[in-house]
């Protein structure tokens, strides 16, 4: 149970007080009606003795009695009989006391932690409080027990009365009359001799003095000084002490309704509770919505509240009160009398005076009185002791009138009903017994009652055994001490006999209520929530509602909090409360509930509390509270069935509206649908068109591609590419990459830039959570404008202008600043998730804050049946509203703090900043084609459109793969009429049909083509681009050398003519897809010719190389590819060219067909020395050997664009891999290494580097459609090194092996160069004749002499040395004869200068006809300037064969 402002003692002891009854004469009544007040209104705060009283026990004992309350009430005459229920009037009463006891704010509150449960909740419940104390005070007096029986009554007389003494008369009269006349049973008395004390009332502002001292004295004489009491009031005039502040101690009670209150008479002139009336009349409403529970009340006001029996025809109903009231103030001069003040004409020594004669009523009359009468009481049952069981029988007949206890009428039989006659011994034990309990001697009436219970039980007395038990429970509580437990079993036995056997629910709950209190100050909260849970039932829901109520408290106040099973018997009171009319008890009893299960899964749970707390709120006059309650079911995930979650929306809409009324001019927040915020993605510019004719437009950004982070990565490369190629190489300091589509996973720290008259599209994602589908009108952007301060108009200098005003009560938009766009109808599906995407266009430069979305919200309609009724009421609970678009930037994880606390970024995707007019370009490309063969090329043709109003420069492109396309140079892009006939891409020249073996050669610069950064210029007549002008550029496509798909991504980028804008460039993304199929593959390699260097010397006078080209056709019919034509073989080199075809059939084209191949043999010289040599351009030499009947100049557009494209990609991946390579070394430490090993390779490559780049160009016929084409292609093959072959396809690149991790490096291992690096530095020949006749017959020796020429192939001074005496062991050299010598010198050592041609005159000695391989010496060389190095073994030439025959 809740806490309690008294404590347990208090409450019980104070539960049962002595009685006394109030009767007043008119005159008395009308002294203190000045004070607002009657006479038991005027003495009830002073009730309390703050003094010790003293009484003597039968035994003679003396026992104290503190801290005692009376209770004086006027006397209230009532002929009904005892009800077993509470009356309607006394429901009426009970529910007003609760109802007008309410929460205050700042009562309060405890927090509960239990588990993972913080709970929030009121410490006190007043008003169960309230309720239990006018419960108790309100029960009706019973014959059963004497508890609520008058032991005294106050005769009160006015001073001012003529006679004083006949007017005590008459009040003794009247109250003997009611006492003993049997009209009323109603009120009932302690005892026949009931104690009269009289009391003469003294004004001191009207009466004399002396004339009151006088009867007083005279009163002393007729009834003894103890019997009566001279009481001087009034003593404040209103004139004196004006701004005297008075304590009121009335108004806390007067705010309590009682029963006991009443004041009826039958004679003429009844005094009239004016407690009640006061209540009523000046208790002030809780709040606003007190007199709406109240309007609900049934209850009817027009007779008082607090009556017994609406029979009664002696009641004055409250018009006749109001009446008297009024006559009253009239009548009364005093000012004094105004309502709502009490005791207004005492000062506080009136109050003392009062206080006084209350303690010297209860001590020198009433508690004798008491005294007396337990000593009486106590002598009869005394002089019974002893006596048998049938004596005492025998004697209970005497005493009784000699007849048995009879069955009550008003109880019918089954309650086992019995009336006791009033002289019944059982009920003189227990009167003694309630006497005893009332002047606190606990000891002696336990023995009482459990004496009684004994004879109640024993007589099946079942409703007096009850009643005794439950007095026996409460003084072996009130006790104290360990001297006897409280019998807790008493309590549930009196309870059970009352509510079950007797039938009589007001006892019932007495003791429910007296037994719980007891048990909770035990700690024993289990028992005592179980009893209050077995109080409940049909018959009053107030009263189920407070006890379940209180035994939630107890579930929640245990030792471990049982937090459910309180919310659980919340729910339940709640529900108990509503059913009682009480909706703000309602109320709070769910929200306390709501605390434990919220949030934890329980959403069933959660939308039956939610539903009925919007329900009472509503009622209640608490639209903002039914709108927060109905918001909840609506925006969890809900189990609920379809049906249901449609009638929640509605009742939320119709709730909704109502709250609205006709105030739209601020617009609500809205729960449906949910808003994904961290979703909403924003688009800056145009959508692009996506083809237009046979023209196919760039693909850019669009809200319908994906965010990829490695794509984004890539763009930004790109850009910063072109932004440093704009700025002479250096990318700017405050360089951000253009984002045109901002998301989650953008960078949003910075506001945007946006560009005026382009539109900003926002896309933010619905979901609807609910089963029923949703229909959202009029749905557009809400934002907030700062306009710039540099505007033309002053007055709009940093002016914020919004459009939320004008969107709630569905105005114009202001179009001239920002145009929204409106969706009129958005309709949600049951569960689904959309997407919207809202434009706004902005007219002005400034700040933009997109804030939220505003529509119209409504529940979709149930099927396409539905009917016109069904619409209507859809239009009639439609409301406007709005949603925050509320996004949360990354999370923060720099410092501490951050780290500590959940802190966000800031995300500014949706505040961008309105620039001024920047150049829009749209690209177009037009016969762009999809698939391609492996180095084909195709035109095609690229559109420039500036659609804005501002003139573009500086246009540029950049992309992933710069070997795909070209633009051409000016110098070598225009086409020969041949090609342009021939429809060919290439610069062709006819040529005679008699072919010829020479190349053609060419000249030119490789800065004509190369793009040193990989950003091209794009060529535009002026370098600038008018608003609205287009033009129209040729572009080359080379196909991709690897087969497969290929994604190509190209930047554009473009520059405003004005300078100076907050947006420097802008850019323009499109993105193509490439299916490459196979063509041909190429392999080339070259070897040194055989023929010595005097023989082969050309008129250019420079020595040959052989290069064999074979070419392969690998396609295998795809894109329908009949067969290749090898048109022509070009070469480009710096320093080595293509000099001769060597072709065995000259006539037979070189056709390829499916997998066949075809090689191709070339003789390479070396270029000009006057040519190689200029170092300040680099000069390329294009050779072009036609094997056709035209003749392609490969060192014009495309042919040399796509060769040097190439070669830069192959030079950058060179220059990679040996930047890897110097920084391996470079860690290892090994600089001097380097330096040698630098030489030595340089003297190698300069024997074995050839750098040939070789150019196959090819033709393809293909059949598509039925109709033949032509597609034509090159391909580039780079012959780097002699004896090395090279391929047009690039092999794939192995995985590298995992290196472990070595924290201290190695030492260098020394610089071993293979033997393959050096055997080249010396070429070598043999001349001999080929067959030699010698007769052996008649010389056995054949001599034939032999030269050997060395050739220096380096260029520097090489030591050589010849080895003669080698026998070769080779299998080519065992296959023929092998028995020759040289004779002679046997071993040369000599030394070569750099390119030197040295021959040596040998001799071979054959002793037999035969075949020989003259190709047997040794030759050895090496580098004359390195020392230590040993001499390599050289390659020789192809085996030497001479025939020798004999003759």
């Amino acid at each position: 149970m809740a806490q309690c402002v008294q404590s347990v003692q208090e409450f019980v002891q104070d539960s049962f007080v002595p009685m006394v009854a109030v009767l007043c004469s008119e005159e008395a009544e009308r002294v203190t009606r000045k004070n607002n007040l009657n006479f038991a209104e005027l003495l009830r705060p002073f009730c309390r003795l703050t003094s010790e009283g003293h009484i003597r026990d039968p035994n003679n004992q003396l026992q104290v009695v503190k801290n005692l309350r009376i209770c004086v009430n006027n006397l209230v005459t009532s002929p009904t009989t005892t009800s077993t229920s509470p009356s309607p009037a006394q429901r009426q009463l009970l529910s007003d006391v609760v109802l007008s006891c309410q929460p205050q704010e700042s009562a309060v509150t405890n927090v509960v932690m239990a588990g993972d449960y913080e709970l929030n909740f009121s410490v006190t419940t007043p008003w169960f409080e309230a309720y239990r104390e006018n419960f108790l005070q309100s029960m009706p007096a019973s014959d059963h027990e004497f508890l609520n029986h008058y032991l005294a009554c106050l005769l009160v007389v006015s001073s001012t009365e003529a006679v004083p003494v006949e007017q005590f008369l008459k009040l003794s009269q009247e109250q003997h009359r009611i006492q003993h006349s049997g009209e009323y049973t109603n009120p009932k008395w302690f005892i026949p001799n009931t104690l009269k004390y009289y009391v003469l009332l003294h004004d001191m502002c009207e009466g004399d003095e002396q004339r009151a001292d006088l009867v007083y004295e005279d009163m002393k004489q007729r009834y003894g000084s103890q019997g009566c009491y001279l009481l001087k009031m009034n003593s404040r005039t209103f004139s004196a002490n004006v701004d005297e502040q008075i304590p009121d101690p009335w108004s806390q009670y007067l705010h309590k309704n009682n029963l006991h209150n009443q004041d009826v008479f039958d004679d003429p002139a009844p005094t009239v509770n004016s407690a009640a009336v006061e209540t009523i009349i000046s208790r002030p409403e809780v709040d606003g919505n007190y007199s709406a529970e109240k309007d609900e009340m049934s209850s009817s006001l027009e007779r008082h509240p607090l009556q017994l029996d609406s029979s009664m025809a002696n009641l004055h109903n409250l018009s006749a009160v109001h009446a008297d009231l009024k006559k009253g103030a009239k009548d009364s001069n005093s000012p004094a009398c105004a309502a709502g003040s009490h005791g207004a004409c005492l000062t506080l020594n009136d109050h003392d005076y009062i206080r006084q004669f209350i303690q010297e009523f209860t001590f020198r009359g009433l508690l004798p009185h008491i005294e007396k009468t337990i000593r009486q009481l106590n002598d009869q049952l005394v002089s019974r002791k002893g006596l048998s069981r049938s004596l005492f029988t025998a004697t209970k007949k005497w005493f009784g009138g000699g007849k048995a206890p009879e069955k009550s009428i008003s109880e019918p039989k089954s309650t086992c009903g019995l009336l006791y006659p009033p002289e019944a011994p059982e009920l003189q034990i227990r009167k003694m017994a309630d006497l005893c309990l009332l002047v606190q001697h606990y000891d002696l009436a336990y023995s009482c009652y459990h004496t009684a219970k004994k004879d109640f039980l024993s007589d099946q007395a079942m409703l007096y055994a009850a009643g005794a038990l439950e007095m026996a429970a409460v003084s072996a509580f009130l006790q104290g001490g360990a001297s006897r437990p409280y019998p807790a079993h008493y309590m549930d036995t009196a309870i059970q006999t009352y509510r079950d056997v007797c039938k009589n629910m007001v006892l019932a709950e007495r003791c429910a209520l007296l037994s719980a209190e007891i048990l909770k100050s035990q700690g024993k909260y289990s028992e005592a929530a179980t009893l209050l849970i077995k109080m409940t039932s049909e018959d009053s829901d107030l009263r189920s509602a407070l006890l379940l109520e209180q035994a939630a408290h107890c579930f929640i106040n245990m030792r471990n909090p049982m937090v459910r099973k309180f919310a659980f018997h919340m729910i339940l009171s709640g529900h108990r409360f509503s059913k009682a009319g009480q909706r703000r008890h309602a109320l709070r009893c769910y929200c306390q509930a709501m605390q434990v299960y919220k949030e934890r899964g329980w959403s069933l749970a959660e939308d039956h509390i939610n539903f009925t707390i919007g329900r009472q709120s509503f009622t209640l006059r608490q639209p903002e509270d039914a709108v927060t309650a109905f918001r909840q079911i609506l925006i969890n995930d809900s189990r609920q069935t379809a049906k249901q979650q449609g009638a929640f929306l509605r009742e939320y809409l119709y709730v909704y509206k109502s709250v609205l009324g006709g105030n739209e001019v601020s617009l609500p927040q809205l729960p449906l649908p949910c808003i994904h915020s961290s979703a909403t993605r924003v688009y800056f510019g145009h959508e692009r068109r996506l083809a237009e004719g046979e023209k196919q437009a760039a693909t850019h950004v669009s809200l319908d591609q994906e965010y990829d982070q490695d794509l984004s990565a890539m763009w930004c490369h790109l850009e910063e590419q072109l932004v440093a190629s704009a700025n002479g190489g250096v990318v700017p300091g405050n360089f951000q990459p253009t984002q045109c589509c901002l998301n989650s996973q953008t960078d949003n720290l910075r506001h945007p830039l946006a560009v005026v008259e382009e539109p900003i599209i926002v896309e933010v994602t619905f979901r609807n959570p609910l089963k029923v589908s949703l229909a959202l009108s009029s749905l557009s952007l809400l934002w907030r404008f700062t306009v710039d301060g540099s505007s033309s108009s002053k007055e709009m200098t940093e002016e914020t202008v919004t459009n939320e005003e004008t969107s709630a009560v569905g105005m114009t938009q202001k179009d001239d600043i920002v145009t929204s766009e409106t969706i009129q109808e958005f309709h949600l599906g049951p569960e689904e998730t959309k997407m919207a995407r809202l434009k706004l266009l902005p007219h002005r430069t400034g700040q933009l804050n997109i804030v939220g979305v505003v529509y119209n919200l409504a529940a979709g309609s149930s099927g396409e049946m539905a009917s016109s009724t069904e619409d209507q009421q859809t239009l009639d609970l439609m409301v406007r509203g709005k949603q925050d678009l509320n996004i949360l930037g990354p999370r923060l994880n720099l410092t501490k703090e951050d780290k500590m606390s959940v802190r966000h970024g800031p995300d500014r995707r949706l505040n961008p900043i309105i620039t001024p007019p920047m150049p829009l370009m749209e690209v177009f490309f037009l016969q762009f084609p999809t698939a391609l063969l492996c180095g084909e090329i195709r035109k095609a043709y690229v559109e420039f459109c500036n659609v804005s109003g501002v003139a573009l420069c500086g246009l540029r492109v950049v992309s992933t793969h710069a070997a795909f396309f070209t633009f051409g140079s000016q110098a070598t892009t225009p086409l020969s009429p041949a090609s342009a006939e021939n429809c060919s891409a290439y610069k062709t020249l006819a040529t005679p049909l008699q072919r010829t073996s020479e190349a053609t050669e060419s000249l030119v610069s490789a800065d004509d083509f190369r793009q040193p950064s990989g950003v091209i210029e794009i060529p535009i007549d002026g370098s600038i681009l008018q608003p609205g002008q287009s033009t129209q550029l040729p572009l080359w496509l080379r196909g991709p050398d690897q087969e497969g798909v290929h994604e190509i991504n190209f930047l554009f980028y473009y520059e405003s003519a004005e300078k100076g804008l907050k947006i420097s460039h802008r850019v323009l993304r499109h993105t193509v897809f490439i299916c490459a199929s196979r063509s041909l593959s190429i392999q080339a390699s070259a070897c040194r010719s055989s023929v010595p260097p005097h023989h082969c010397l050309d008129e250019k006078g420079s020595s040959g190389t052989l290069v064999f080209i074979d070419v392969e056709n690998i396609n295998t019919n795809e894109g329908g590819v009949r067969e290749f034509h090898i048109v022509q073989v070009s070469s480009s080199s710096q320093h080595w060219r293509l000099h001769k075809y060597i072709n065995p059939n000259k006539d037979k084209e070189c056709k390829l067909g499916s997998r066949e191949r075809a090689k191709l043999c070339f003789r390479a010289a070396r270029c000009k020395p006057s040519e190689a040599t200029s170092k300040a351009v680099e000069k390329y030499t294009f050779s072009d050997l036609s094997l056709g009947n035209e003749q392609i100049i490969s060192s014009t557009t495309p042919c040399g664009d796509f060769f040097f494209r190439c070669l830069t990609l192959e030079t950058q991946e060179a220059y990679r891999a040996s930047s890897r390579i110097s920084s391996v070394s470079k860690s290892q430490g090994s600089v001097p290494t380097e330096n040698r090993s630098s030489d030595l390779t340089d003297i190698a490559k300069e024997c074995s580097e050839l750098d040939l780049n070789i150019i196959v160009i090819w033709k393809a016929y293909v059949v598509e459609d039925n109709k033949q084409l032509i597609l034509e292609g090159q391909l580039h093959v780079a012959l780097q090194t002699i004896g090395k072959e090279a391929s047009s396809l690039t092999a794939k690149e192995e995985a590298q092996e995992m290196v472990l991790l070595k924290f201290k490096s190695d030492l260098p291992p020394p610089v071993i160069l293979s033997s393959a690096e050096f055997c080249q530095l010396i070429k070598t020949n043999l001349h001999y004749p080929e067959t030699c006749t010698h007769p052996f017959v008649q010389e056995s020796l054949c001599l034939v002499p032999v030269t050997l020429t060395l050739s220096n192939c380096s260029l520097a001074q090489v030591d050589v040395i010849i080895d003669l005496r080698h026998k070769s062991t080779s299998p080519e050299s065992l296959e023929v004869h092998s028995s020759f010598a040289w004779v002679g010198q046997t071993q040369y050592k000599l030394q070569l200068k750099p390119k030197e041609v040295l021959c040596l005159t040998l001799q071979a000695c054959f002793l037999q006809a035969g075949v020989y391989n003259l190709n047997t010496p040794r030759v050895f060389a090496k580098p004359s300037e390195q020392s230590t190095m040993c001499e390599t073994s050289q390659q020789t030439a192809t085996p030497a064969l001479i025939v020798i025959s004999d003759a």
